[in-house]
């Protein structure tokens, strides 16, 4: 059973291998990006709160989030697994995560920590040209960002669920890296 937590600094790759990875395995792939603005779009109860939240520039509450990520990971396609990528972002998320899924019985999850180095992340997402990219925002991102993870990381690391794989290497690398670090992991 593959249930996989994706961690990793925006323009590391996540997105990516998480849908080659998902695809080769047969489980869904779930970004809480794509959950809530596809219950936003379908204007479901919990996208029309979430979209409440968005309008106005705040965050999503957690409880919303995990509320959403409970819809999808009971739904027909994620009962033998899927890949969680974007969430939890920090260790408030990661407990109420734990609680979701020893709720919902779904135990023997590994946490995958994708690391590049911060200035060829920079590059990376320079290269895609968006306008809000300038340099400074994007490195400003990347130390919120390692403000957040570093201690989540620490939390899923004591509790032997954490692989972190080099993502400064070619798409397929990274791919034979994971699928090595997914394969070593025994069953629950």
């Amino acid at each position: 059973m593959t249930r996989l937590i994706f961690l990793g600094a925006p323009g590391v790759g996540k997105g990516t291998q998480a849908s080659r990875l998902a695809q080769k395995v047969g489980v869904p792939h779930i970004s809480t990006g794509d959950l809530l603005r596809t219950a936003v779009s379908q204007q479901t109860p919990l996208g029309s709160k979430a979209k409440a939240y968005m309008d106005q520039g705040q965050l999503v509450p957690d409880e919303l989030v995990v509320s959403l990520i409970e819809e999808r990971i009971q739904e027909p396609g994620a009962q033998i697994g899927w890949i969680l990528d974007g969430f939890p972002r920090n260790v408030a998320q990661a407990n109420v995560l734990e609680q979701l899924l020893d709720r919902m019985r779904q135990h023997g999850k590994q946490v995958i920590n994708l690391d590049v180095p911060v200035d060829v992340i920079v590059q990376r997402l320079l290269e895609r040209g968006r306008a809000d990219d300038t340099e400074e925002v994007i490195r400003n991102r990347l130390s919120v960002y390692q403000s957040q993870t570093t201690p989540l990381l620490e939390f899923y690391k004591t509790r032997d669920q954490l692989e972190t794989i080099n993502g400064n290497a070619s798409v397929e690398e990274v791919e034979a890296s994971l699928w090595q670090a997914i394969q070593a992991q025994p069953e629950p």
